[in-house]
């Protein structure tokens, strides 16, 4: 075994000794009975030895970094399926999609069939600028192949520092072109609200994930539709907010948005075994829709920070939820920072709706079930509204459209 092993090892064993006689202080410690430790040095020597066993006869070699990252994801992420380790690549990529922004050349892409295809550039971006199309496949960046690259290591590639640059080669079409597109990286900003209007006089809402300025875009976009429909002499009549395939994301952005449209009540409480884990998150006065009527889209997508959001408004009757169960992830994960640009993702709170059921392994029961095609809503917010294609949205359609009919003709 290497001197450097057998350091790490050392290393090993004094930390999981160490954790085990301070965790909780040292009221705790004194309280230890003397084969207490001798349990917590038997286990720590089990992981040594194993390392050990592993370094010297597992069938490839292994370096003693990997070896030793290994163990620590192996204990986090046996915890449950949402607990990791995160690397400072992927560490990297979590703040980024919780800031809502990054420096890169502006492409939604995804890994399909073994290739690594683009979804859409998004608008104004470098990448749109210069003509890359949804479909296009990446193969290429800066001359070096991404045919087996994971999606995330492909993606750190494109992304860099503002001002430099990088190329990207593309197939396109079915005649295979190749096509090399020189970019200058830039400051992008990720937008997760999409809008629009629909007839007669109401209007779309899509939340694609919960960043830090989910809240914001959410409350300009309903600004912009109201003053839409102003200057045709008309006014916002209801909204669709549709949150169908969006995962989640920040905690306190799905508040923020729940209390968009609630004036008083309970959004969320949460039980965990720290103080911070433990809380409640009210709504403060103030409806942006002045109390309009509202349908929420969710589906089978419909994950974690968005439950609360649905939740919230189902509890307090403020909105009717369309669609089918959502997925039914209640438990809130905490980002703590470690050496190295490295963190863990770790379970520490399950959540509550208002009504004070946990969603967690069953999801929220919509009020009106429609079954959906699977087609929409589309992956990249861009993706055009089928109006009647598309059996849930129609349905939150003819829903509003009958309130509308029935405020017009009340006295």
């Amino acid at each position: 075994m290497s001197f450097k092993t057998r350091g790490i090892l050392v290393l090993v064993i004094g930390t999981i000794l160490g954790l085990g006689l301070s965790l909780g202080g040292g009221v705790i410690a004194r309280r230890v009975p003397a084969d207490g430790a001798s349990l917590s040095w038997q286990q720590a020597r089990l992981l040594a030895e194993v390392m050990a066993r592993v370094k010297q006869d597992y069938v490839e070699p292994i370096d003693d970094d990997t070896l030793f990252e290994s163990a620590i994801r192996g204990m986090v992420a046996d915890l449950d399926a949402h607990s990791e380790f995160l690397d400072a690549d992927e560490y990297q990529a979590v703040r980024i999609s919780a800031s809502g922004s990054y420096s890169g050349v502006g492409l939604e892409v995804s890994r399909e069939d073994g290739s690594i295809r683009v979804i859409t550039p998004i608008d104004g971006t470098p990448a749109y600028r210069a003509g890359i199309r949804s479909g296009d496949i990446i193969v290429a960046i800066d001359d070096y192949s991404v045919q087996h690259d994971g999606l995330q290591e492909m993606i750190g590639k494109m992304r860099g520092r503002a001002g430099t640059r990088v190329s990207v080669s593309v197939l396109r079409g079915s005649d295979a072109e190749l096509l090399v597109f020189n970019l200058r990286r830039e400051r992008i900003r990720v937008v997760s609200v999409r809008h629009e209007t629909l007839a007669p006089s109401l209007g779309y809402v899509r939340i694609s994930q919960f960043s830090d300025n989910t809240a914001a875009e959410l409350s300009t976009a309903i600004d912009e539709l109201s003053a839409i429909y102003a200057e045709q002499g008309d006014y916002l009549a209801g909204l669709v907010l549709d949150l169908r395939n969006n995962p989640g994301g920040i905690l306190d952005a799905a508040i923020d948005v729940s209390d968009l449209f609630l004036t008083r009540g309970v959004i969320v409480t949460a039980e965990g075994r720290t103080a911070e884990a433990r809380f409640t998150r009210s709504a403060t006065r103030g409806d942006v829709l002045n109390g309009m009527p509202m349908v929420v889209l969710v589906n089978e997508g419909t994950a974690s920070a968005s439950e609360i959001v649905a939740g919230a408004l189902q509890d307090h009757h403020r909105a009717l939820i369309v669609g089918t169960p959502t997925y039914g992830k209640g438990l809130v994960q905490t980002v703590m920072p470690l050496s190295g640009g490295r963190a863990i993702k770790l379970t520490t709170s399950q959540y509550f709706t208002p009504s004070g059921d946990s969603i967690h392994e069953v999801g929220i029961e919509p009020d009106i079930r429609v079954d959906g095609t699977g087609k929409y809503p589309g992956r990249s917010l861009t993706t055009e509204l089928d109006r009647e294609g598309d059996p849930q949205l129609a349905e939150a359609i003819e829903l509003l459209g009958d309130y509308r009919i029935m405020q017009s003709r009340a006295p």
